[in-house]
């Protein structure tokens, strides 16, 4: 007979040896996702024995885990700040560091009344649904040069409630301002790729598409195109927030400078890297 706890003690050995950090709480999630439970529940049911309709879909999601696939991708949704959102290999997997950057820009940015936002690189949409979500009078677009990451976040909007049947928030698929001509905004919210090409990335991050991952030798391409563009788009006293690499804040900031933005700032993350340029028109 196996129970939870066995499971749970054998997957995390499993996990441990094929290189996954943080094993035992991938073990957990998935136990958990698959008994329907939250992984707190899971010290209340130890004891518990599981059956082979568990036990198979299991074995096989503890195996996708070891070859590297995400266990967010096996789980099929993740937390976004206060909302579960589905997540799938046709975006990034959204990363606690854009939760910091949706939470700053909750807490700090004031908008006026009938503001206008744009999440550039929308990916799965987590960023700029959240902010729908906190700034409720606000009309929001979402664009993507991906179809299929639009798709996602078309699927992702009704995560946030009504406000997505409200005619408030738009999908637009676009590279970059292309097909955003005329459009103006008090907030241009983006987390494009910054990995430069070549470099090595875990075996999870392999899962992202490559769209959203690399740009150039540096790292630096699509946001050198952007931030000109982002700031002719902005508004008089409109905010433009990004999230970058390691050792990208001051060129990025040299960047901000030249297209005539103020208030200047890259804003650290909870590691302490500076993580979010942070401007003004």
């Amino acid at each position: 007979m196996t129970t939870v706890l066995d499971i749970l003690d054998k997957g995390t050995a499993y996990l441990e040896k094929r290189g996954i950090e943080d094993a035992r709480r991938n073990m957990q999630m998935l136990v958990a996702h698959q008994l329907g439970c939250t992984r707190m529940d899971l010290y209340l049911r130890f004891d518990e024995p599981l059956e082979e309709d568990h036990l198979a879909p299991l074995r096989d999601a503890l195996k996708q885990r070891g070859d590297g696939v995400p266990v967010q991708h096996l789980l099929g949704t993740v937390f976004f700040r206060q909302h579960e959102f589905k997540t799938d290999a046709r975006a990034l997997i959204p990363r606690p560091e854009t939760e910091e950057l949706a939470e700053w820009l909750a807490k700090h940015v004031t908008l006026p009344e009938n503001a206008r936002i744009l999440d550039m690189g929308t990916g799965s949409g987590c960023l700029g649904l959240s902010l729908a979500h906190d700034f409720p009078a606000a009309q929001v677009t979402l664009a993507d040069l991906s179809p299929e990451a639009l798709n996602l976040a078309r699927e992702n909007a009704p995560r946030i409630g009504a406000l997505a049947s409200a005619g408030a928030i738009h999908f637009i698929q676009s590279d970059l301002f292309q097909n955003l001509a005329g459009q103006s905004f008090d907030l241009i919210a983006a987390n494009l790729p910054y990995v430069p090409e070549g470099e090595q990335v875990s075996k999870e991050v392999r899962h992202d598409p490559a769209l959203a991952l690399f740009s150039g030798k540096d790292g630096l391409d699509l946001i050198r195109r952007f931030v000109p563009e982002a700031a002719r788009h902005l508004n008089p006293g409109g905010w433009l927030a990004m999230e970058i690499g390691i050792d990208q804040a001051s060129e990025v900031e040299t960047l901000l400078h030249s297209a005539g933005l103020r208030e200047i700032r890259t804003l650290k993350d909870l590691s302490g890297i500076p993580r979010f340029p942070v401007a003004q028109k």
